[in-house]
């Protein structure tokens, strides 16, 4: 009996437990979110791998494995909006407290696919809101992009003709019929870029009322700290390969105050290693002084790597290697520096000083071709906008990569860059060994001149 009571006990959790799980509508867009999370909360690579394929081409399999690594995967809270392409949802992270909200668009078909896919975490207090957009509102957030892309965009002719563009579209009757937030969003980021071209240029849209932007307050710096402790700086992997390679995959160039040591302990471990590897295939950028700071482990002289050219300002900001580095320098090994399409910003800026002081060899794809940071302002209660407001200049080429991408020495699917830059890894450095092994060569003696004559 006591057994049975058990049973049923278990049973009834279960039944519980199953009865609190949103039911996900079936349609297009439902059975999409659930195909997400089935593979994502799997942790399994191949399911992951087969959801991108099929689902999702624009996704990165080790960005999801890393991000399902860092959450331990969603537990979905609700279905806040659902209609049969469009869905928008909440979940919580398995390992945290944190909430998210969630928007899916989808184009119908055996199976559907993804159009757009936003997860944004939920401010503390903060309730989302299902925002329905009408003409003032859309008005007043083209408004406030103008005024944006007038004072800071880089190049102010062409945050002119992005400004028209703008205002063609919305005569023309090309926005009214939009009333979500995403789709809005989407749309003018895609209608800014077909005139600028510009990758760091976008319109963001939350479902939840955004504060001013202010500097970021003590309790702020430090939970963000903490966040980039716990992703270890972005920092993937750090090891010694076959024939005494090291490499380091890192993913973002974080705050150096913050991310220093990390730097520091990885550039130990490879110290004494004979070539050096640095893959940034995943790498999407980050803070100019990170990058100099790993940059200057690799010169043995200050090196001058970059200037950024800030507009709005008119001032132009050096970028030099560190006088002083914590650890051993790697001044004379060979250097490799992996890329793909996704290498982008502050990675294509790591790749560029490194090949144009002709101290590393790039294998791999071109990137993504965005040299110009970018600032957030408000524009709305509800959207953002990302303005690039300064310019990288090479003190080498006296220009930069924006539009066009880094170049690889060594062109090879982003699949194959590994593989290839151990290969010539390996065989610089067997004809290294070989050069100072080799016999000296034998000294001829001149004969002497000939005596003078008187």
């Amino acid at each position: 009996m006591r057994a049975i009571r058990l049973v049923l006990i278990v049973l009834c959790a279960a039944l519980s437990a199953w009865a609190q799980q949103p039911e996900i509508p079936g349609t297009p867009a439902g059975r999409t979110l659930a195909a997400w999370l089935s593979a994502f909360n799997s942790g399994d690579r191949a399911q992951i791998a087969n959801y991108v394929k099929t689902i999702d081409p624009s996704e990165n399999i080790d960005g999801l494995m890393d991000f399902r690594g860092h959450t331990g995967g969603f537990d979905l809270l609700s279905i806040e909006s659902s209609k049969p392409l469009d869905i928008r949802f909440r979940v919580k992270e398995k390992d945290s407290e944190t909430t998210a909200v969630g928007d899916l668009l989808v184009k119908d078909g055996n199976p559907p696919t993804v159009v757009s896919f936003g997860l944004r975490a939920v401010p503390p207090g903060v309730k989302p809101v299902n925002v329905l957009l009408d003409g003032a509102l859309r008005r007043r957030v083209i408004d406030g992009i103008e005024g944006d892309l007038t004072a800071y965009y880089i190049d102010s002719r062409v945050a002119a003709r992005m400004n028209g563009a703008l205002e063609e579209h919305l005569k023309a009757g090309d926005y009214n019929t939009i009333t979500d937030g995403n789709v809005f969003a989407g749309r003018l980021t895609s209608d800014l870029r077909a005139i600028s071209h510009d990758g760091h240029l976008r319109v963001d849209f939350s479902p939840f009322k955004m504060p001013p932007l202010q500097k970021p307050t003590a309790a702020d710096l430090a939970r963000m700290r903490t966040q980039m402790l716990s992703d270890n700086c972005a920092f993937d992997k750090v090891e010694v390969l076959p024939g005494n390679i090291g490499y380091i995959k890192f993913d973002a160039f974080l705050d150096a105050d913050v991310c220093g040591p990390t730097v520091a302990a990885a550039m130990a471990f490879v110290a004494h290693t004979n070539a050096l590897i640095f893959d940034l295939r995943d790498n999407g950028g980050g803070q100019p002084a990170m990058v100099s700071l790993i940059a200057s482990y690799l010169f043995a002289q200050p090196t001058h790597l970059n200037d950024l050219y800030n507009r709005h300002e008119n001032t132009t900001t050096q970028y030099w290697t560190n006088a002083w580095v914590p650890g051993a320098r790697m001044t004379k090994q060979p250097v490799y520096v992996l890329t793909s399409h996704r290498t982008f910003s502050g990675g294509e800026e790591f790749t560029y000083d490194l090949q144009t002081q002709k101290r590393a060899i790039v294998v791999g794809e071109v990137t993504g071709g965005g040299a110009h940071p970018v600032s957030g302002h408000l524009v709305a209660d509800y959207f953002m906008v990302g303005v690039p407001f300064a310019t990288a200049i090479n003190p080498i080429t006296k220009t930069n990569w924006e539009g066009t991408g880094v170049t690889p020495d060594v062109k090879v699917a982003a699949v194959d860059a590994l593989a290839t830059a151990e290969k010539l890894a390996t065989e610089k450095i067997q004809a290294e060994r070989a050069a100072d092994h080799a016999p000296p060569s034998k000294q001829v003696m001149a004969a002497p001149p000939p005596p003078p004559t008187s």
